[in-house]
């Protein structure tokens, strides 16, 4: 990325840096992530040429003709490649003929209905890309400044853990409602909402009909969603959401009738689990293998649940609150803190996911593995004093796979990022970068 990137009022994001190894390498990469994250104008950085398969007059004019897209020259990017599923196997068999690097860019936000007729493995290179984490979010300078590396800390050197924030719980609360959509984020209020409400329409409207289901009942999905929402960050069953979602119905839906929908909410990355964690040495007995719900970006939980910033910081669990201990605010203060994490992970080729033992003695919020073994564990709290209590399950961790764990932390609304005598880095969320 060049700084005339920066002069055409692109700020790069995370994932540039992984975009920019990877195509000087490779032929073909797709970036795929929900809707409005700002994939199209990440890929455009690098365009030579544009097919915008979202436009209908662009989609039937490569419909006529598809060999276009393979006999453009330099790098050329084919925006929500799923609308015309063909151009993938196009793409794979012309890189067959011609691997020279930096050729394709495909954008995805959806899985097609008809999907392509080979993977595209070895070929097509699949990066996922998220809503902006908040090291991300330039115009809110105050989490612009990152002073803690999540992959310094993977690396097992056991970096310093220093600075200070000005943030305050209530910046917090603003980026949990603002959210990571780029599109999005000069808006608030009724604008904001009326926008949210948008999104959310296009995935009954257009997006599942695209996926080759259409929504009879849109009222019903967006109570999935909502059910969805109010599980964040918890390992709520299917049951329990399912009761949640219907609730006051007499007859509940069955996983064969409802589970084609979760499937198409997760291949649309509206829904984005947490998967279980595993260590590479597998001594920690029986784990918990099942997810823990995430949406793409706490913000559309946030409006699905229809809470602002008086009503989080109020501090009461919000209905449904079966599904969830603790308050609302904290739930979606870990969902901001897994987004942001994911990302910056993500740059340092690892992994995230949470461990839970069977039984729910211990439990850690996020684990990320990363290359060669090692995992950094790192518990939130929306608090800004740090106790003991609160790094029992880090220690209890350390003690269990030893140098496996090569850094923990816990990740606060407090001020100033440092270790504590055990060694547990205390870091201030919005002090930490990739």
């Amino acid at each position: 990325m060049s700084n005339s990137n920066l002069a055409s009022g692109y700020w790069p994001r995370v994932v540039d840096r992984e975009l920019d190894e990877l195509t000087a390498s490779l032929p073909a990469v797709c970036l795929e992530g929900p809707r409005g994250i700002g994939k199209t104008t990440t890929a455009l950085q690098r365009a030579t040429e544009v097919f915008e398969l979202d436009d209908p007059h662009t989609l039937s004019v490569v419909a006529a003709d598809p060999e276009r897209i393979v006999r453009a020259a330099g790098t050329v990017v084919v925006d929500e490649w799923q609308r015309m599923p063909y151009t993938w196997d196009l793409v794979r068999r012309s890189v067959d003929e011609n691997p020279q690097p930096g050729r394709f860019i495909l954008t995805g936000s959806a899985s097609p209905a008809t999907p392509p007729t080979h993977s595209g493995a070895g070929r097509i290179v699949s990066v996922r890309m998220r809503p902006l984490s908040l090291c991300e979010r330039r115009d809110a300078p105050l989490f612009s400044s990152p002073t803690v590396s999540l992959a310094e800390m993977l690396s097992g050197k056991r970096p310093t853990v220093a600075g200070r924030t000005r943030v305050r719980l209530d910046d917090y609360v603003g980026e949990i409602l603002n959210g990571g959509f780029p599109g999005l984020r000069s808006l608030n209020g009724r604008a904001l909402r009326a926008a949210l409400a948008g999104f959310v329409s296009r995935i009954a409207e257009r997006d599942f009909p695209d996926s080759g289901r259409a929504v009879r009942n849109p009222g019903a999905l967006r109570r999935w969603m909502a059910a969805y929402s109010a599980a964040t960050a918890t390992a709520a069953s299917y049951e329990k959401i399912r009761d949640a979602a219907t609730s006051g119905q007499g007859d509940k839906p069955s996983r064969r009738s409802t589970g084609p929908y979760i499937d198409i909410l997760e291949q649309l990355y509206v829904l984005d689990p947490l998967p279980g964690w595993s260590p590479s040495l597998n001594r920690l007995g029986r784990l918990t293998e099942g997810p823990k719900h995430h949406l793409a970006d706490p913000a559309l939980a946030a409006f699905l649940l229809e809470v602002d910033a008086e009503t989080l910081l109020r501090g009461s669990p919000e209905s449904p609150n079966a599904l969830r201990e603790g308050t609302l605010l904290g739930a979606l203060f870990e969902s901001l803190a897994a987004l942001s994490l994911r990302v910056y992970a993500q740059h340092a080729e690892a992994a995230v996911g949470h461990l839970r033992t069977w039984g729910g003695k211990r439990e850690i919020d996020l684990i990320v593995s990363g290359r060669g073994g090692k995992a950094v564990a790192v518990e939130v709290k929306l608090a800004q004093a740090i106790a003991d209590v609160d790094v029992r399950h880090l220690r209890w961790l350390r003690g269990e796979i030893g140098a496996e764990l090569a850094d923990a932390a816990i990740l606060t609304t407090g001020r100033e990022a440092y270790r504590r005598p055990d060694g547990i880095a205390v870091i201030p969320l919005a002090l930490l970068g990739p």
